[in-house]
């Protein structure tokens, strides 16, 4: 677990690995916060893409952020051919039918990324909207680099796309680097943007500014 970073609330922001146990639905909530916008073409509506989302999370995928105990914040990662968000196929068409599962499949295989040997790729980070402001995202992303560096990887990749700065000068701060950007204005009426830019952080390294 990474040291704990003071709150402006009671209590102390904590990280820890791994998904609490109960706290699934919760994770899942605070992961359609996040990212419902991007996945809502492939997952709407909400009301069966959370409860989706819940029953196929691998929990030991993401580290997580608490406040007094409570989940406030995760960022997922891909390792080793798992990732936080699963599901398979059947799965999909079992939530939504067969014929628009199909659909909805054609969409979540635009969202698919493999790590290159020695990567270690982040899915984002989500955190609960009464929490921002706490440094919650720069903790969960110094502790999966510490992740990172323990499973011998040489660098952190993740992707964000262009309606979403603010993550972006997050990830900037922390270190990473803008290596290319894939434009796809074809996609912007469907998805809700036009451009991905892939971004790298070598192991070993820190932002800016540390904690």
């Amino acid at each position: 677990m990474a040291p704990d970073a003071s709150g402006t609330g009671t209590g102390q922001v904590a990280v820890r690995r791994g998904i609490p146990a109960g706290a699934e639905r919760r994770a899942a909530e605070l992961y359609w916060d996040a990212f419902g916008r991007k996945l809502g073409p492939a997952l709407n509506p909400p009301e069966k893409a959370v409860p989706f989302i819940a029953a196929h999370l691998n929990a030991d995928r993401a580290v997580c952020a608490l406040l007094d105990g409570q989940l406030i914040g995760l960022a997922g990662y891909q390792l080793g051919g798992s990732a936080l968000t699963g599901g398979s196929a059947g799965a999909v068409r079992r939530t939504y039918g067969h014929l628009r599962g199909l659909h909805r499949l054609l969409l979540l295989a635009l969202f698919e990324r493999r790590p290159a040997p020695g990567q270690l790729v982040m899915d984002g980070i989500a955190v609960d909207p009464g929490a921002r402001g706490r440094g919650v995202g720069s903790l969960l992303i110094e502790e999966v680099a510490a992740l990172a560096a323990e499973q011998d990887c040489r660098e952190i990749r993740l992707d964000v796309i262009d309606t979403n700065p603010r993550a972006r000068a997050l990830y900037e701060r922390r270190g990473f680097v803008a290596v290319r950007t894939e434009r796809t204005p074809y996609l912007r009426a469907l998805l809700g943007f036009g451009a991905v830019t892939t971004m790298h952080r070598p192991v070993g390294t820190r932002g800016a500014r540390d904690l």
